[in-house]
């Protein structure tokens, strides 16, 4: 008999992506220092390229950052991101140019956690099991919500966007891609007013949600042919306002989705230069950029003479 598979472990929801996390920053230069120098991400070299705009990839996700009057994110997003020694020493390296602004950063078992210059939070965690295979990249966004919301937000998410969701552990998880979640955790702490950051998912059914939204009054925007916005998430059973934050809806036809990504790598710099290792490859991530170099040279070596190359 042929063998047993789970296949429902392979079900994705209505969203099939989580591409962006958007936060104005009021310094580019600081914002640079954070999430490049320090986090070690990359600026997308094609797109947002000037001074009042940049665009920063994560693996298959961004960070689109805006000049403007600082917004922070009420809760905190997770990264994945290799190599948990080097970051830290990027993140010391950055520390001294941060200072008087909120930067911050400490290890923990498991993680490190950073705060950007304006107060934002980051969960930085080493690739592993628990993110399904995520090598570099977004795997959830947590914010903060009232206490007895979990359950109608995650209502919400099954019954208007179409994805899967369920409460646990006093929150709700909502999946928007294949290894990503959002996560609305329940607190009795009190949080600050909503200040127009934004989340941006694909949707696969994109029309269905738009009804629903249009049905309960909460559509803030027809942005265009692939892509509508709304802010609040409302219990689907009474209609009650739940918690607000813009989400930036588009379809799968939209003529981004899926666009390729250039993600960095963080190890090669003019010190340890290895041609050919710019760009951040999963399969290499864990090779020594040394015994990379010595490889190269003795290659070369021996296409020129014939003759292997002795041990160093």
């Amino acid at each position: 008999m042929a063998k047993q598979f789970d296949r429902s472990a392979e079900d994705l929801g209505n969203i099939v992506g989580l591409e962006h996390v958007n936060v104005l920053v009021p310094d580019q230069s600081l914002a640079t220092l954070f999430y490049v120098s320090g986090l070690g991400l990359t600026r997308d070299p094609y797109l947002m390229t000037s001074v009042d705009n940049m665009w920063i990839n994560v693996g298959r996700s961004q960070f689109h950052l805006p000049t403007g009057k600082a917004q922070v994110l009420r809760g905190r997003t997770a990264l994945v991101i290799p190599d948990r020694e080097l970051l830290v020493k990027r993140l010391q390296n950055v520390t001294k140019a941060l200072g008087g602004t909120k930067f911050a950063f400490a290890e923990h078992d498991g993680h490190v956690a950073a705060t950007c210059p304006w107060g934002n939070q980051y969960v930085v965690y080493e690739p592993s099991e628990r993110f399904a295979g995520m090598k570099l990249g977004m795997p959830y966004v947590e914010f903060d919500v009232p206490a007895g919301t979990a359950k109608g937000i995650a209502d919400f998410y099954t019954e208007v966007l179409g994805t899967m969701a369920c409460v646990k552990d006093g929150a709700a998880h909502a999946m928007v891609g294949q290894g990503q979640e959002l996560v609305f955790r329940e607190t009795d702490a009190p949080q600050p007013a909503y200040d127009g950051h934004h989340i941006q998912v694909y949707v696969a059914n994109f029309s269905k949600p738009h009804r629903k939204l249009v049905d309960r009054k909460i559509l803030t925007e027809e942005s265009n042919q692939y892509q509508y916005r709304f802010n609040d998430i409302v219990d689907p059973a009474t209609g009650a306002k739940l918690f607000e934050i813009e989400h930036e809806i588009r379809s799968i036809t939209h003529p981004l989705y899926a666009r390729p990504l250039v993600n960095r790598n963080p190890r090669q710099s003019n010190r340890n230069y290895v041609q050919g290792r710019d760009g951040w490859v999963p399969e290499l991530e864990d090779a020594d950029l040394g015994d990379i170099r010595r490889e190269i040279r003795q290659r070369r070596y021996e296409e020129a003479t014939g003759r292997p190359l002795a041990a160093d």
